[in-house]
């Protein structure tokens, strides 16, 4: 773990609104060369702060109009293990995310489909044959608000 400063932070705020944005240009913002940037996003690299970029496409632009959040329990924990159920829900690519969590569910997961009868379809032939699922919550996501990291 390394001390970070106000600088670092606002690189870490700034890399979450823009992962492509240049050394120069963090530079400028922040008061440092070129080169004094660079150094500090390495550092942050290197102490695994920051993990890799990423690229968040538009699921809208892409076709895939609805999003849903499915909570699954799982009906018989003993004669399914959860390696099973996740790598056959990890085989569905509708599936965005698959989290395991502590509650009224096993697992969250994260579907994407291009209007409902596309994610009834997903739910039916896919995901409610997944092996030692029970019960199934499904949330469509009506808007999202984008928010950085928790730096922001």
């Amino acid at each position: 773990m390394i001390d970070l400063d106000d600088q670092d932070r606002e690189i870490l705020r700034a890399l979450s609104l823009d992962a492509g944005v240049s050394a120069g240009e963090l530079g400028r913002r922040l008061g440092l060369s070129q080169p004094a940037a660079w150094r500090r996003v390495k550092r942050l690299e290197e102490a695994g702060i920051i993990a890799g970029a990423r690229v968040d496409a538009d699921r809208a632009a892409l076709g895939f109009g609805v999003t849903v959040f499915l909570g699954i329990k799982l009906a018989t924990k003993g004669l399914v293990s959860l390696e099973d159920f996740e790598r056959a829900v990890g085989a569905i690519p509708e599936v965005q995310v698959v989290q395991h969590v502590l509650g009224l569910f096993d697992y969250r997961l994260r579907v994407v489909a291009r209007d409902i009868a596309d994610f009834e379809r997903v739910l039916r032939r896919r995901i409610m044959t997944l092996p030692g699922v029970g019960q199934i919550e499904a949330n469509v996501l009506l808007t999202e608000e984008r928010r950085p990291g928790p730096l922001g």
